[in-house]
Order: C-alpha cells, then structure tokens, then sequence
C-alpha cells in the first residue's frame, strides 16, 4: 500500500511538473486581447471588433462582415447581371 501512494504522489508530481512546462511554451506572440479596432458592416452597418469579422477583398478594397450570411448578401449584390 505504500508503494502504491508513493507512485501516485510521484505521478500527480510529474503530472504537475510537465503542466508547468507546457504553460511555459506558449507562442508569446500570439495575443488574444482585443485590438480596440471597430469595423462597419457594409451590409447591416453594425460596427464589430476587426478581429471578430469576416474579411473579404473585392475590387481591391477591404470589407468586413459580422456573419456569413452578410457577406454573401454584399456579394449577390456586387454580382454583374
């Protein structure tokens, strides 16, 4: 039964150590904090945070979507007919 307890307390140790290695690796570059950049919604005129938005490139200039569904309604409307 000692052994036993001596292996687990040994294993949540390691277990603990390699955690805190692992926290250590992270890209810090990488930011998940807001950049402050608000950006209209050409179809809705709603304003979102840049990061959350969709982009798409059209007749090059750069719009930004809240959703999908936004812009493929700029794109129907953009379509030549």
């Amino acid at each position: 039964i000692i052994l036993y307890a001596f292996l687990a307390y040994l294993i949540y140790w390691l277990y603990r150590f390699f955690k805190v290695l692992s926290k250590g690796r992270q890209n810090p570059r990488v930011s998940k904090r807001p950049s402050g950049i608000m950006v209209k919604d050409e179809m809705c005129n709603t304003y979102l945070p840049k990061e959350d938005a969709l982009k798409t490139n059209y007749a090059g200039k750069e719009y930004y979507f809240c959703s999908n569904e936004c812009r493929q309604k700029f794109l129907e409307q953009k379509k030549p007919h």
